[in-house]
């Protein structure tokens, strides 16, 4: 958009509102900003205004798609992914800019727009988004990476509380006796022969998953 008016400006406000929900979302969201607490609480509040490089840096930082933040939104409107991303403080992007207006000048009423629409600045606005993309996906392969490894040592524990061992000298009893045909001992020694070495052979494929899940993300030549 080109031409800003006091009506956008009032859906930025109350976008801001459905983005930080609860009282402690403005604090998570300032922190993801790099900015004061108190400050964002007294923008959220209405009590100061902000510019629209304040804008575009809450859509970068928290992964909202391009002018998301133009459109009045509802609060089951926020994709979850962007959610999580407030929730846990994961920011996309590094905003480096300010929400201050430019002094001695209306935020919405510049003669001319806050951003440029000159092809060169489209291309940084372009490289920005596919970096802040990049940065989201890294955050969710690191994030899935960890998970997935706290999943498999736990796993790891379970599989050690598995003792087949400690089983033997009831079999041993149990195959001594006369209670049981031939065919009933064969097939219970054979059985928990199987279960022995299932539980081996899981414990090698937690070992190498683990392993797996500790080298460097990127692979290595020639794979």
């Amino acid at each position: 958009m080109e031409d800003f008016d006091e009506t956008l400006f009032l859906v930025w406000r109350a976008n801001l509102n459905v983005l930080v929900g609860s009282p402690g979302g403005a604090g998570r969201l300032a922190r993801m900003m790099n900015f004061s607490p108190t400050f964002m609480k007294l923008i959220v509040a209405g009590q100061r205004d902000f510019n629209e490089e304040f804008v575009r840096g809450i859509e970068l930082v928290t992964g909202l798609p391009p002018h998301w933040m133009d459109e009045r939104r509802a609060s089951e409107e926020v994709p979850p992914d962007v959610q999580r991303a407030i929730d846990e403080e994961t920011p996309m992007a590094v905003f480096r800019g300010t929400a201050h207006p430019a002094p001695k000048r209306p935020v919405l009423r510049g003669p001319e727009p806050l951003l440029s629409q000159t092809e060169a600045t489209r291309r940084v606005a372009d490289i920005a988004q596919q970096n802040a993309e990049a940065n989201r996906r890294d955050l969710l392969f690191r994030k899935n990476r960890e998970l997935l490894s706290q999943d498999l040592r736990r796993l790891e524990r379970q599989l050690g509380l598995l003792q087949v061992d400690g089983m033997q000298p009831k079999v041993d009893e149990l195959i001594a006796s006369d209670r049981m045909s031939e065919a009933a001992k064969a097939d219970l020694t054979g059985r928990l022969e199987q279960i022995d070495k299932h539980v081996k052979l899981l414990h090698q494929h937690v070992e190498k998953l683990v392993a797996l899940l500790s080298t460097p993300d990127e692979p290595e030549l020639g794979e």
